[in-house]
């Protein structure tokens, strides 16, 4: 039998987006609680973006320095979801459980060098002749 996708009755419209913010604040909240690294990331978000305004010479590169500091903490909360679910489910070390971490923390690995890449990419060539 396959499963579907039901409508179920619940809130719509302003009431549902008002529950929708209040659960994504308690996220931010709660992540930056509980992951150093997510703290940092902020910390530096702080001055990168306001630094990426200035430095970026067009829309284009404006939106590309944003974007990539940006999505270096929407990795970061992902991958701190993804531990959240593997520490609930067991405390016991699983082999799929390291996995799962491993991955998340690649995730964020690769978005670090993703976001060095495109701000080296955009301001290097300024910088050296």
């Amino acid at each position: 039998m396959e499963e579907q996708f039901v409508n179920k009755p619940g809130k719509t419209g302003i009431s549902r987006l008002i529950d929708a913010t209040g659960y994504s604040w308690a996220g931010l909240i709660a992540t930056w609680r509980n992951e150093a690294a997510f703290r940092q990331e902020v910390s530096l978000a702080i001055f990168l973006i306001p630094a990426a305004l200035w430095l970026g010479e067009s829309g284009i590169e404006r939106a590309l320095l944003i974007g990539v500091t940006l999505l270096v903490m929407i990795v970061e909360l992902l991958n701190s979801a993804v531990e959240a679910v593997v520490d609930r489910v067991s405390a016991e070390k699983h082999p799929l459980s390291k996995i799962a971490k491993d991955t998340g923390s690649a995730a964020v690995s690769i978005s670090l060098l993703l976001w060095l890449t495109t701000w080296g990419c955009i301001l290097l060539p300024r910088w050296i002749p």
